[in-house]
């Protein structure tokens, strides 16, 4: 493969990073609701002017879809995208990056559980090494103030966040709706729209100044629009273990930003957690050892050496 082809999925990756750093800079600036609710319908608005036509031919199917499409836009468009741009108020963009690495994992879990996938050693194994790095990383090095203490608010909202977009992803590949990627968007984007405009008037939320727009187009267009067809161009060119392998660069992107950007500081607890967390992750995605192996395949395996 040559290095161009990495270009696409790494820019994808690196735009979702910088929109980890809006969150965070859109706290004093615009609330949560209201770039919640413009980012969605700045993107939706896209959405519908080059796809709605299409997606109105095929309105059959969208209906008989609907209710799915619409818990996809609840957890995909809603839930993660508001519980982060709350979590930003209370946690760093260091531990939202490194959280927002473990959705593979998750998507992993989720996908013995809905799909009915056989657990393996990795994602055994890579879950459990993960818990330990998350914990170590949200004690800040003293994993013990966590049973007296707790997490920090911001880190168990983005953990939820985290968690609705793996089951976001695994809910997509296990109902496989008849539609391609940018018409199923489409319609999703639109079930959300309504319920973040009523939770924004229900927040009364400032109206968008001039000082949020910068920040709403930047979440509406590069990271609602553009990192996805950057990311689906990867796909294509590298394959889809290649490219989600790449998701693991995001907090080392998210860090260097928030460092650059933002001031924070990276401590030794970051540093360490941090790098747990990842090789549960990478661990997760690369070893695919059945964990139990079936009778018949283990007597199968035996009698296969018995007779070499």
């Amino acid at each position: 493969m040559s290095l161009k082809h990495y270009i696409c999925p790494l820019s994808a990756v690196l735009i979702w990073a910088a929109n980890t750093v809006v969150n965070k800079l859109a706290i004093g600036v615009i609330d949560p609701a209201a770039i919640s609710f413009y980012r969605w319908l700045l993107a939706g608005t896209l959405l519908a002017l080059v796809f709605g036509q299409p997606v109105w031919r095929q309105r059959v199917v969208v209906r008989r879809y609907l209710p799915r499409l619409f818990l996809l836009g609840m957890l995909g468009m809603v839930m993660y995208q508001c519980l982060a741009y709350i979590a930003a108020q209370t946690t760093s963009v260091t531990n939202m990056g490194i959280l927002a690495s473990t959705m593979p994992l998750m998507a992993v879990g989720f996908s013995v559980l809905l799909l009915g996938e056989a657990a393996t050693v990795g994602s055994v194994c890579g879950g459990l090494l993960s818990l330990l790095g998350l914990g170590y990383l949200l004690s800040h090095g003293d994993p013990a103030t966590l049973f007296s203490h707790g997490a920090a608010p911001g880190d168990g909202l983005m953990l939820l966040a985290c968690l609705a977009y793996a089951c976001y992803g695994v809910l997509l590949k296990l109902w496989n709706i008849p539609l391609n990627n940018w018409h199923s968007l489409l319609v999703q984007v639109w079930c959300a729209i309504p319920v973040l405009l009523i939770y924004y008037l229900f927040r009364s939320a400032p109206p968008l100044t001039a000082a949020g727009l910068p920040l709403v187009l930047f979440a509406g267009i590069p990271a609602s629009l553009l990192a996805p067809i950057l990311w689906m161009v990867g796909v294509n060119q590298l394959g889809a273990s290649r490219t989600t392998a790449m998701m693991t660069l995001i907090p080392v992107f998210t860090i260097i930003l928030a460092l650059l950007f933002l001031g924070e500081s990276l401590h030794v607890y970051d540093i360490v957690g941090g790098a747990i967390t990842l090789l549960g992750v990478v661990l997760a995605q690369t070893v695919k050892r059945p964990l139990l192996v079936a009778p018949q395949t283990a007597i199968k395996r035996q009698s296969d050496k018995a007779t070499k």
